[in-house]
């Protein structure tokens, strides 16, 4: 069927977000939580970008599916994206892996997990399916892949980041032609293919593939049934595609969607603690590659009915204050000076301390005295009175978890070890 082009193809698209990664570089961080519902930026989790250009985009069918440590995604999803209604044409859908098809109990891979669920798709009728990982923080207008996806006539359309050629090792790379049709999908290559006329930079797929949704179906379907199948789409189901139909690359920078203030097309993984930590301190910069505050592109949240920060005490050595920082609501710097931070909600930070390129989770509690500089605190940690962090690499190795690029990890059981 041709699509209708006198409206929004986004109407009659579903985004389907794969939220089931275990996100195990980021260390403790996940222990509790998956990748996706890890905080960013003060008040989001990295799953709100996925979903927020999704509704930004004019997609009014979502659903997430969920594996590892699933709870706060839920629990956060529930509470930030329970506003779509079905009386409207509107739908979330939140997809635990929940033995539907087979009697396995998890999703084998990421195949898998849109096959799993295959007849609630239907039940929407979907013409598009738009599939996302929900682990990346970027602005993207997905309308404008999707009108490449049916100008072209492509049987996939996989979102695509122009990067240097040898920073692309670790990514699934797509080798293309000089109109962009991928003739090669390699999955983390050792020497990547360079882009026709650009030949110090490979196109990295982005993990968000477009396919008309009878298409997507029947691949599914027969990707369940062969034995040898890993059922994913980077080792699977795209590289099928390239060999035996219509594969197409669409470049980040055609969709990218970016304030008046962002020079640059942003897009960052935040699965390391040294990517986590720079991406959240970046912010704080006087004009950010990443723009907040950019009211044409809102990046939608549970939004927590909380009081506003509060700063107190102005005497020499004991003056609340924060430069270069953001300050989440329902913190109160008491006396403690902050430079380059980020602070969630709910922080309580005592005098005489001094915090320094510090992202700090919330519900965090720090004492008197308490001097940190690099560190990422995970939410509801409380760091004693008089402590130290940043100073000493050595001390800090043994007591707590030290990133390549310096970054301390403070979390509970680690100040809990300490106090023993």
């Amino acid at each position: 069927m041709e699509h209708r082009r006198n409206q929004p193809l986004a109407r009659d698209a579903m985004a389907y977000v794969l939220a089931g990664g275990r996100g195990s570089r980021l260390k403790e961080l996940t222990d509790r939580r998956a990748k996706p519902a890890v905080h960013f930026g003060g008040k989001t989790r990295i799953i709100d970008f996925a979903l927020s250009n999704a509704l930004n985009s004019g997609i009014r069918r979502l659903a997430v599916a969920t594996q590892y440590k699933a709870h706060s995604l839920i629990r956060h999803m529930q509470r930030g994206w329970n506003f779509l209604r079905p009386e409207r044409n509107e739908s979330f859908d939140i997809l635990p892996a929940s033995q539907r098809v087979s009697e396995t109990q998890w999703y084998e891979g990421t195949a898998d997990a849109v096959y799993q669920n295959i007849d609630i798709i239907e039940s929407y009728n979907p013409e598009f399916m738009i599939i996302l990982a929900g682990d990346h923080i970027y602005k993207m207008d997905y309308e404008l892949m999707l009108g490449q996806h049916v100008d072209q006539g492509a049987d996939v359309t996989v979102g695509c980041l122009e990067v240097p050629r040898m920073e692309a090792t670790g990514f699934g790379v797509m080798h293309v032609d000089g109109e962009d049709r991928i003739i090669d999908f390699v999955e983390k290559p050792a020497d990547p293919p360079g882009i026709p006329g650009k030949p110090d930079f490979a196109l990295a797929s982005m993990g968000i593939y477009v396919f008309r949704t009878k298409f997507l179906m029947e691949r599914l379907r027969q990707d369940a049934a062969d034995p040898a199948s890993s059922r994913d789409f980077g080792k699977d189901i795209i590289p099928a595609i390239v060999k035996g139909g219509k594969a197409v690359a669409h470049r980040f920078t055609k969709s990218c969607v970016r304030a008046t203030t962002e020079n640059e097309a942003y897009w960052r993984d935040v699965g390391t603690i040294d990517a986590y930590w720079e991406a959240n301190i970046d912010l704080t910069d006087t004009v950010p590659e990443l723009d907040l505050y950019d009211k044409e592109w809102p990046i939608w949240t549970y939004a927590e009915l909380k009081p506003p920060a509060k700063f107190v005490h102005d005497e020499d050595g004991r003056r609340g204050m924060a430069v270069s920082s953001l300050i989440s609501g329902d913190c109160i710097v008491s006396g403690a000076s902050l430079k380059r931070s980020l602070i969630f909600t709910g922080a309580r930070i005592n005098s005489y301390s001094t915090l320094d390129e510090v992202v700090m989770l919330p519900d965090c509690l720090v004492g008197r005295n308490v001097r940190l500089k690099r560190v990422v605190i995970d939410g509801g940690v409380r760091i004693p009175e008089g402590l130290v962090v940043g100073e000493d690499p050595v001390l800090d190795a043994k007591r707590f978890r030290v990133s390549e690029k310096g970054v301390c990890l403070i979390t509970q059981p680690m100040i809990d070890r300490l106090e023993l």
